[in-house]
C-alpha cells in the first residue's frame, strides 16, 4: 500500500532547479573573471623586474667607465681642472670604443632580446653646483617586449 508523501519529503521543483543553476553560474562567473584578472596581473612584477635589472646592469656598465676620453687612469688631476699636469675635456662624444661616459650618448641597444636600451648623456654639473661640464647626468630607458618601462639616472663627477 503506497504512502502519501508529507510536503517535506517532496523534491525541488523545475523554478527551484532553474533559479539554482542561474545563481551558481552567476558566481562561478564572477569567481573565474576575478581569477583571470589576478592572473593576468600577476606577471607585471616579473616583467618590471626585468627591465629594472636590464636598466641596472647598463647603468653599472657605463658607471665603471672613466669619466672623459681625456681622463688619466685613476682620474688625477681631473680633466679640465685648474691642478698641473691636467687637460682639458674632451666632452661628450659617442664612440664605438667606449671607454668613457660619453661614448654612451646615444646609444641604443637591442642585443638583448629581453629589453631594448637607450642611454642619454648631458652635463649637468649645474644641478650639482659644479661648472657644467664637471659632472654628466646618465639616464638608462629601458623597454620589454611585456611591456615593462624602466628609467634610471645617475650622475658621474669629474674627480
Amino acid at each position: 500500500m503506497p504512502t502519501e508523501l508529507s510536503l517535506s519529503q517532496r523534491g525541488v521543483t523545475l523554478i527551484e532547479l532553474v533559479v539554482f543553476i542561474v545563481v551558481v553560474s552567476i558566481a562561478l562567473t564572477a569567481m573565474i573573471s576575478a581569477m583571470n584578472y589576478n592572473l593576468v596581473k600577476s606577471v607585471d612584477p616579473v616583467v618590471q623586474m626585468r627591465a629594472l635589472e636590464c636598466a641596472q646592469a647598463k647603468l653599472d656598465e657605463i658607471s665603471a667607465r672613466k669619466f672623459d676620453e681625456n681622463s688619466p687612469t685613476g682620474g688625477v688631476p681631473a680633466c679640465g681642472s685648474a691642478e698641473a699636469g691636467a687637460v682639458a675635456c674632451a666632452g661628450i662624444a659617442a664612440e664605438a670604443q667606449l671607454d668613457d661616459v660619453g661614448d654612451f650618448a646615444g646609444q641604443v641597444d637591442n642585443s638583448n632580446p629581453d629589453c631594448s636600451i637607450s642611454v642619454t648623456v648631458v652635463n649637468a654639473g649645474g644641478d650639482l653646483g659644479l661648472p657644467a661640464d664637471q659632472a654628466r647626468r646618465v639616464t638608462v630607458n629601458v623597454t620589454s617586449p611585456g611591456g615593462g618601462q624602466a628609467t634610471l639616472s645617475t650622475y658621474r663627477s669629474n674627480f
